[in-house]
């Protein structure tokens, strides 16, 4: 069973090595070689506004998920995220787990009502993903990052909580 939790101190080495795993790694911003003290440093003092949760399968971390809510106040209803799935558990709902975690947090107890993130293009499971938890694309980013040697374009999507209930 996949449990989701806070983000804890001694989950950082896992963290870590999730992210340098090569498919994870290629779907994030992150680069190769990631070490355990950018880790520590990110993981342990966030700022206001920023809530980090991990997937754990069998007592290991499986993947971890970053949300941001914006601290403008005529923006304090939006939030964005990144996340990832260790390259080995892919495709075994751990995705699915913690962005559904993610949106409860955001929508039912931080009273964000629009989601954004940016999703590679070529990224078609991580698309399949938001779209089955109600994000929609917005628009495309031609080159908005460099990949392994290319540009790659991303995809603009967002989920807006209905609001008028």
């Amino acid at each position: 069973m996949i449990k989701i939790r806070s983000t804890e101190e001694k989950d950082i080495e896992q963290v870590r090595a999730l992210y340098g795993g090569k498919i994870a790694q290629a779907g994030t911003l992150q680069l190769p070689y990631p070490s355990f003290s950018m880790w520590h440093k990110r993981l342990t003092n966030l700022p206001d506004g920023v809530h980090s949760l991990v997937a754990e399968l069998d007592g290991q971390i499986v993947g971890q998920l970053g949300l941001m809510v914006e601290q403008n106040p005529r923006r304090r209803h939006v939030a964005s995220f990144g996340m990832a799935v260790r390259d080995d558990c892919q495709g075994r709902g751990v995705g699915s787990a913690i962005l559904a975690a993610a949106i409860d947090l955001a929508e039912n107890w931080l009273n964000v009502s629009r989601i954004e993130l940016t999703v590679y293009s070529d990224n078609q499971a991580a698309q399949a993903l938001y779209k089955k938890h109600g994000f929609q694309v917005e628009g495309e980013a031609s080159q908005f990052a460099f990949r392994n040697g290319e540009y790659v374009s991303a995809l603009y999507m967002a989920r807006i909580r209905d609001t008028t209930l």
